[in-house]
């Protein structure tokens, strides 16, 4: 279970002046129906259009939320071919795809993700081991990602977030763990949004009260707790 948020000395390091949102939420019910299908495929519809306005610029990596985040990928050891979570949506908007109906939740972060052109994550509160992290890691932290079937464990100098029992989502946002990921049965999640300069900072403040509201429409509930996180607070205690 879920503990604590630490965002460590490591990342800030790397990246000065960057921040991550951190959203806490529970009572949720994740299961796939079709009482809001037809509204969840609208608004990812509609999140599509609006992220065009991202990648209006040819070729594809001179889009300023791409290069930002190639950028700040080369910053640390990582696979080869790696790329941030949002470069992977907005590529499947650049080309045209139709993104489907997975989950409610899934839905909801996706098309907010869309929408503000920030990086998403979420991950099941119960099952994190103790304290989750973020920063720079060393070799061999057990990782599977989702949908695979072997392990496939952190790099030297890799910057992940991780917990006591190894990663928890490798290449700073790229791929989750599957041990770790949301599912029908969650009910409880921890949301981030990871920001390494001011602009993405302000898209991401704006991205989670979004979020915020539509987990009310959604789910009628609210955030348990909801805290951006600097190196001047680089930690939230879970209530």
């Amino acid at each position: 279970m879920l503990t604590k948020v630490t965002v460590d000395t490591s990342f800030f390091d790397l990246f000065p002046g960057s921040q991550v949102n951190i959203m806490l939420v529970s009572q949720i019910d994740n299961h796939d129906t079709d009482d809001n299908l037809v509204d969840r495929r609208k608004l990812l519809n509609q999140a599509s259009k609006d992220a065009l306005a991202f990648v209006e610029e040819a070729p594809f990596s001179n889009n300023p939320v791409i290069a930002q985040w190639r950028k700040a990928y080369q910053q640390f050891k990582k696979k080869k071919g790696v790329r941030a979570s949002i470069e992977a949506l907005l590529k499947r908007v650049d080309k045209g795809e139709e993104l489907h109906p997975i989950s409610p939740l899934v839905d909801i972060y996706n098309s907010v993700s869309l929408t503000h052109g920030v990086p998403i994550g979420i991950e099941d509160q119960k099952k994190i081991a103790g304290e989750m992290h973020l920063g720079v890691v060393h070799e061999g932290l057990a990782f599977r990602p989702v949908g695979a079937d072997k392990e496939e464990p952190t790099l030297e100098g890799e910057v992940a977030w991780y917990d006591d029992q190894g990663a928890v989502c490798r290449c700073l946002n790229w791929r989750d763990a599957q041990r770790t990921m949301l599912d029908e049965e969650s009910t409880s999640g921890v949301i981030v949004i990871e920001s390494v300069n001011e602009e993405q900072a302000k898209r991401a403040d704006e991205a989670m009260e979004a979020l915020a509201s539509l987990l009310k429409n959604y789910f009628d509930i609210t955030p348990d707790q909801q805290v951006v996180l600097n190196a001047q607070n680089p930690s939230v205690t879970v209530k």
